[in-house]
Protein backbone atom coordinates (compact mmCIF):
# COMPACT_ATOMS: atom_id res chain seq x y z
CA UNK A 1 0.00 0.00 0.00
CA UNK A 2 2.60 2.42 0.79
CA UNK A 3 4.12 1.68 -2.71
CA UNK A 4 1.12 2.79 -4.56
CA UNK A 5 -0.01 6.14 -2.32
CA UNK A 6 3.74 7.11 -3.22
CA UNK A 7 2.94 6.46 -7.02
CA UNK A 8 -0.16 8.36 -6.93
CA UNK A 9 1.73 10.64 -5.07
CA UNK A 10 4.34 11.45 -7.54
CA UNK A 11 1.96 11.22 -10.78
CA UNK A 12 -0.27 14.03 -9.17
CA UNK A 13 3.08 16.00 -8.00
CA UNK A 14 4.09 15.50 -12.32
CA UNK A 15 0.76 16.24 -13.69
CA UNK A 16 0.35 19.66 -11.30
CA UNK A 17 3.83 20.71 -12.67
CA UNK A 18 3.17 20.16 -16.19
CA UNK A 19 0.08 21.69 -16.12
CA UNK A 20 1.72 25.18 -14.06
CA UNK A 21 4.69 25.12 -16.65
CA UNK A 22 2.36 25.56 -19.60
CA UNK A 23 0.47 28.17 -18.06
CA UNK A 24 3.30 30.15 -17.20
CA UNK A 25 4.37 29.62 -20.45
CA UNK A 26 0.69 30.92 -21.88
CA UNK A 27 0.85 33.91 -19.65
CA UNK A 28 4.49 34.95 -20.31
CA UNK A 29 3.03 35.15 -24.42
CA UNK A 30 -0.33 36.96 -23.53
CA UNK A 31 2.25 39.68 -21.15
CA UNK A 32 4.32 40.02 -24.41
CA UNK A 33 1.95 40.39 -27.15
CA UNK A 34 0.22 42.90 -25.07
CA UNK A 35 3.42 44.81 -24.00
CA UNK A 36 4.22 44.81 -27.97
CA UNK A 37 0.81 46.57 -28.67
CA UNK A 38 0.88 49.18 -25.68
CA UNK A 39 4.60 50.42 -26.86
CA UNK A 40 3.00 50.40 -31.01
CA UNK A 41 3.31 54.24 -31.69
CA UNK A 42 -0.73 56.28 -31.63
CA UNK A 43 -0.65 58.26 -34.81
CA UNK A 44 -3.04 61.25 -33.98
CA UNK A 45 -4.53 63.89 -36.42
CA UNK A 46 -2.92 67.51 -36.22
CA UNK A 47 -5.66 69.62 -34.88
CA UNK A 48 -4.65 72.88 -35.96
CA UNK A 49 -2.53 73.08 -39.03
CA UNK A 50 -4.16 72.26 -42.27
CA UNK A 51 -1.79 71.32 -44.95
CA UNK A 52 -2.14 72.52 -48.94
CA UNK A 53 -3.42 69.71 -51.47
CA UNK A 54 -0.02 69.31 -52.60
CA UNK A 55 1.41 68.15 -49.41
CA UNK A 56 -1.96 66.28 -48.50
CA UNK A 57 -0.46 64.27 -51.52
CA UNK A 58 3.08 64.32 -51.04
CA UNK A 59 2.50 63.03 -47.01
CA UNK A 60 0.26 60.42 -48.49
CA UNK A 61 2.42 58.80 -51.04
CA UNK A 62 5.34 59.36 -47.91
CA UNK A 63 3.02 57.34 -44.99
CA UNK A 64 1.95 54.85 -47.90
CA UNK A 65 5.47 54.39 -48.13
CA UNK A 66 6.29 53.72 -44.95
CA UNK A 67 3.46 51.51 -43.97
CA UNK A 68 4.43 49.08 -46.90
CA UNK A 69 7.95 49.26 -45.77
CA UNK A 70 6.66 48.69 -42.37
CA UNK A 71 4.87 45.71 -43.52
CA UNK A 72 7.43 44.53 -45.62
CA UNK A 73 9.70 43.91 -42.34
CA UNK A 74 10.14 40.82 -40.87
CA UNK A 75 8.25 41.68 -37.40
CA UNK A 76 9.57 39.79 -34.04
CA UNK A 77 6.50 38.64 -32.28
CA UNK A 78 5.89 36.69 -29.38
CA UNK A 79 5.95 33.47 -30.94
CA UNK A 80 9.13 33.10 -32.52
CA UNK A 81 10.51 33.07 -28.64
CA UNK A 82 8.00 30.85 -27.23
CA UNK A 83 9.54 27.22 -28.60
CA UNK A 84 12.98 28.28 -27.00
CA UNK A 85 10.99 29.56 -23.70
CA UNK A 86 8.89 25.97 -24.06
CA UNK A 87 12.16 24.16 -24.59
CA UNK A 88 13.28 25.58 -21.44
CA UNK A 89 10.20 24.65 -19.65
CA UNK A 90 9.83 21.41 -20.67
CA UNK A 91 14.11 20.83 -19.66
CA UNK A 92 13.28 21.89 -16.36
CA UNK A 93 10.01 20.01 -16.03
CA UNK A 94 11.77 16.72 -17.10
CA UNK A 95 15.00 17.04 -14.49
CA UNK A 96 12.10 17.12 -11.46
CA UNK A 97 10.77 14.35 -13.05
CA UNK A 98 14.08 12.59 -13.13
CA UNK A 99 14.61 13.65 -10.01
CA UNK A 100 11.37 12.49 -8.53
CA UNK A 101 12.00 9.09 -10.42
CA UNK A 102 14.90 8.79 -8.70
CA UNK A 103 13.97 9.73 -5.43
CA UNK A 104 10.84 7.01 -5.68
CA UNK A 105 13.29 4.49 -6.34
CA UNK A 106 15.32 4.85 -3.83
CA UNK A 107 12.96 5.28 -1.11
CA UNK A 108 11.51 1.84 -2.89
CA UNK A 109 15.26 0.50 -2.21
CA UNK A 110 14.71 1.91 1.20
CA UNK A 111 11.47 0.34 2.07
CA UNK A 112 12.80 -2.90 0.36
CA UNK A 113 16.00 -3.22 2.66
CA UNK A 114 14.00 -2.00 6.13
CA UNK A 115 11.66 -5.12 4.94
CA UNK A 116 14.62 -7.32 4.31
CA UNK A 117 16.35 -6.45 8.03
CA UNK A 118 12.95 -6.85 9.68
CA UNK A 119 12.77 -10.41 8.27
CA UNK A 120 16.03 -11.24 9.31
CA UNK A 121 15.53 -10.26 12.61
CA UNK A 122 12.67 -12.22 12.81
CA UNK A 123 15.05 -15.65 11.50
CA UNK A 124 17.93 -14.82 13.72
CA UNK A 125 15.16 -15.10 17.06
CA UNK A 126 13.30 -17.75 15.27
CA UNK A 127 16.84 -19.79 14.84
CA UNK A 128 17.96 -18.40 18.69
CA UNK A 129 14.58 -19.80 19.55
CA UNK A 130 15.02 -22.78 18.14
CA UNK A 131 18.23 -24.06 19.37
CA UNK A 132 16.80 -23.25 22.70
CA UNK A 133 14.38 -25.53 22.53
CA UNK A 134 16.34 -28.27 20.84
CA UNK A 135 19.12 -27.96 23.88
CA UNK A 136 16.10 -28.27 26.22
CA UNK A 137 14.95 -31.73 24.46
CA UNK A 138 18.85 -33.07 24.23
CA UNK A 139 18.39 -32.73 28.30
CA UNK A 140 15.32 -34.18 28.55
CA UNK A 141 16.88 -37.32 25.95
CA UNK A 142 20.14 -37.16 27.85
CA UNK A 143 17.83 -37.34 31.41
CA UNK A 144 15.80 -40.55 30.23
CA UNK A 145 18.45 -42.59 28.41
CA UNK A 146 20.23 -42.22 32.21
CA UNK A 147 17.03 -43.41 33.48
CA UNK A 148 16.35 -46.44 30.53
CA UNK A 149 20.09 -47.40 31.30
CA UNK A 150 19.43 -47.63 34.81
CA UNK A 151 16.19 -49.52 34.39
CA UNK A 152 18.07 -52.36 32.00
CA UNK A 153 20.58 -52.62 35.14
CA UNK A 154 18.12 -53.10 37.03
CA UNK A 155 16.06 -56.23 34.83
CA UNK A 156 19.10 -58.23 35.46
CA UNK A 157 18.08 -61.04 36.84
CA UNK A 158 20.82 -61.21 39.75
CA UNK A 159 19.47 -57.51 40.65
CA UNK A 160 16.20 -58.38 40.53
CA UNK A 161 16.70 -61.09 42.70
CA UNK A 162 18.95 -58.71 45.02
CA UNK A 163 16.25 -56.22 45.12
CA UNK A 164 13.15 -59.00 46.73
CA UNK A 165 15.89 -60.73 49.03
CA UNK A 166 14.84 -58.40 51.93
CA UNK A 167 10.93 -59.07 52.19
CA UNK A 168 9.56 -62.07 53.57
CA UNK A 169 6.92 -64.01 51.64
CA UNK A 170 6.56 -67.54 50.98
CA UNK A 171 6.80 -67.02 46.79
CA UNK A 172 9.55 -65.24 46.03
CA UNK A 173 9.23 -66.33 42.44
CA UNK A 174 5.86 -64.35 42.01
CA UNK A 175 7.41 -61.44 43.87
CA UNK A 176 10.19 -61.54 41.41
CA UNK A 177 7.98 -61.29 38.17
CA UNK A 178 6.01 -58.71 39.77
CA UNK A 179 9.51 -56.57 40.12
CA UNK A 180 10.59 -57.95 36.17
CA UNK A 181 6.99 -56.63 35.51
CA UNK A 182 6.98 -53.09 36.71
CA UNK A 183 10.89 -52.67 35.49
CA UNK A 184 9.52 -53.63 31.90
CA UNK A 185 6.77 -51.34 32.34
CA UNK A 186 8.99 -48.44 33.23
CA UNK A 187 11.11 -49.29 30.07
CA UNK A 188 8.40 -48.88 27.72
CA UNK A 189 7.03 -46.00 29.28
CA UNK A 190 11.04 -44.45 28.86
CA UNK A 191 11.11 -45.73 24.99
CA UNK A 192 7.89 -44.04 24.51
CA UNK A 193 9.19 -40.67 25.88
CA UNK A 194 12.41 -41.23 23.78
CA UNK A 195 10.62 -42.00 20.66
CA UNK A 196 8.98 -38.67 20.65
CA UNK A 197 11.91 -36.54 21.95
CA UNK A 198 13.71 -38.01 18.92
CA UNK A 199 10.99 -36.88 16.85
CA UNK A 200 10.81 -33.47 18.68
CA UNK A 201 14.37 -33.25 17.99
CA UNK A 202 14.00 -34.05 14.29
CA UNK A 203 11.95 -31.51 13.53
CA UNK A 204 14.02 -28.84 15.28
CA UNK A 205 17.12 -29.97 13.87
CA UNK A 206 15.55 -29.13 10.40
CA UNK A 207 13.26 -26.08 11.43
CA UNK A 208 17.23 -25.08 12.25
CA UNK A 209 18.36 -25.46 9.18
CA UNK A 210 15.18 -24.04 7.38
CA UNK A 211 16.12 -20.83 9.39
CA UNK A 212 19.79 -20.37 8.92
CA UNK A 213 19.22 -20.77 5.28
CA UNK A 214 17.44 -18.25 5.25
CA UNK A 215 19.34 -15.71 7.62
CA UNK A 216 22.18 -16.54 4.91
CA UNK A 217 20.52 -15.86 2.22
CA UNK A 218 18.86 -12.66 3.87
CA UNK A 219 22.46 -11.60 4.67
CA UNK A 220 23.76 -12.04 1.00
CA UNK A 221 20.54 -9.82 -0.03
CA UNK A 222 21.40 -6.58 2.02
CA UNK A 223 25.22 -7.38 0.72
CA UNK A 224 24.24 -7.10 -2.56
CA UNK A 225 22.27 -3.92 -2.39
CA UNK A 226 25.00 -2.50 -0.12
CA UNK A 227 27.25 -3.34 -3.24
CA UNK A 228 25.02 -1.99 -5.88
CA UNK A 229 23.95 1.27 -3.75
CA UNK A 230 27.76 1.62 -3.48
CA UNK A 231 28.20 1.15 -7.60
CA UNK A 232 25.20 3.30 -8.47
CA UNK A 233 26.52 6.31 -5.84
CA UNK A 234 30.09 5.95 -8.10
CA UNK A 235 28.23 5.97 -11.30
CA UNK A 236 26.44 8.83 -10.66
CA UNK A 237 29.33 10.71 -9.38
CA UNK A 238 31.32 10.05 -12.65
CA UNK A 239 28.32 11.15 -14.88
CA UNK A 240 27.66 14.28 -12.36
CA UNK A 241 31.63 15.53 -13.22
CA UNK A 242 31.11 14.69 -17.07
CA UNK A 243 28.43 16.97 -17.16
CA UNK A 244 30.41 19.68 -15.62
CA UNK A 245 33.28 18.93 -17.66
CA UNK A 246 31.44 19.13 -20.79
CA UNK A 247 31.66 22.35 -22.64
CA UNK A 248 28.38 24.63 -23.00
CA UNK A 249 26.42 25.18 -25.95
CA UNK A 250 26.58 28.69 -27.51
CA UNK A 251 23.27 30.31 -27.77
CA UNK A 252 22.62 30.60 -31.56
CA UNK A 253 22.00 34.59 -32.60
CA UNK A 254 18.55 36.30 -33.48
CA UNK A 255 18.42 37.19 -37.27
CA UNK A 256 16.40 39.85 -36.28
CA UNK A 257 17.72 43.21 -34.89
CA UNK A 258 16.73 43.49 -30.91
CA UNK A 259 14.18 46.79 -30.86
Amino acid sequence: MPKHSIRKLVTAVLALILIVGFLLVDSSAQKRRRRKRSSAPRIENPAIYQPSPAENTTGETSNAGDTNASDNRPARTADEQDPESMKKTIRVLSTQVDKLSDKLTQMEESQRSLLDLERLSRAESRSAALRAELRDVQAKEADLEAKAEQVDFDLKPENIERSTSGYGTTHPEDLREQRRRQLESEKQRLRKQLDQLAVSHTRLDEAIATSDAEIDRLHKKLDAADQADIQNAKTKAQSEGATEAAPKSTPTPSPYPPR
